[in-house]
């Protein structure tokens, strides 16, 4: 974790030495003013929202995955990003802009909720069911915020959002993914809650939770942080997907190499266990 963490340090202070425009490093030493309002303008901005988005997106797929059951649900496979997109067209047209944060929160919001009904009342045998109505739900979804956008001839808007872009991260325009701390702070604080909430209703009514309200705290948690992302950068398909499945399979290989070293009487439990898996 520890090489990890340093290789994330060493790339972020490499990226902010790329881009169109040169920044020497002396530059920056001798107090060069264009050289620090370059670098405080675009490139600290820049990366603050490539690290506050990939670490949203990522808090937020673990969230979908407990309140789902399912590891291969996202917000990417739940139609949550979809839904957003849905909502910033409808603002456009119901508002000249695509800053009413309230309508594309709640666009968010409900879309999610709609896919985590669905899926609660209907139990699939096989776990990749979820994620490919997901898909089939968030291309609904697409299918109808592209006929708006088509109608009231806003598709060039509605494509500048379907795909990531930090180039035009600049301070003043980026502030909004702070929100990405808060909702990090708040499933720290639910974390044990949202667990329980996954391992599934009657378990978590069992134990005295209030299995709605967690749920759809749940909800609201990955909505508002899969809304904000797509405001302000667009579209990050599959990272809240992919981090949180390579984290645990992380941790599970950590706890079974930790194990066979402590454990002397189970070693060829856990290497078989490694090696199978």
């Amino acid at each position: 974790m520890k090489k990890l963490l340093l290789v994330l340090i060493v790339l972020s202070f490499a990226s902010v030495f790329i881009g169109v425009a040169d920044l020497p490093l002396s530059a920056i030493f001798r107090g060069d003013t264009e050289a620090l309002e370059l670098l405080m303008v675009s490139r600290l901005p820049r990366l603050l929202a490539i690290l506050l988005s990939g670490a949203g997106l990522s808090i937020a797929g673990l969230i979908m995955q407990q309140i789902s059951q399912n590891r291969f649900a996202a917000p990417s496979t739940s139609g949550t990003i979809e839904c957003a997109m849905l909502g910033y067209v409808l603002s456009l047209v119901l508002f000249g802009h695509g800053d009413n944060l309230l309508l594309i929160f709640a666009m968010a919001i409900g879309g999610t909720l709609l896919f985590i009904q669905f899926i609660h009342r209907i139990q699939f045998k096989n776990a990749i069911y979820v994620p490919l109505i997901g898909i089939i739900f968030g291309n609904v979804v697409s299918s109808a915020a592209t006929f708006v956008a088509y109608k009231y001839d806003a598709v060039q808007n509605l494509s500048a959002w379907t795909v990531a872009n930090f180039a035009n991260i600049l301070q003043g325009n980026y502030e909004l993914l702070y929100i990405a701390i808060p909702i990090s702070v708040i499933s720290y604080w639910y974390a044990t809650r949202l667990s329980a909430v996954g391992m599934g209703k009657d378990f978590a009514i069992n134990i005295g939770l209030n299995y709605k309200q967690i749920l759809f705290l749940g909800i609201i948690l990955v909505s508002v942080m899969s809304a904000t992302v797509v405001m302000i950068v667009g579209q990050l398909p599959f990272l809240g997907l992919i981090v949180p499945n390579l984290v645990a399979q992380f941790y599970v290989y950590f706890f079974l190499i930790y194990s066979t070293t402590a454990n002397t009487e189970n070693n060829t439990f856990f290497i078989s266990y490694l090696y199978d898996h």
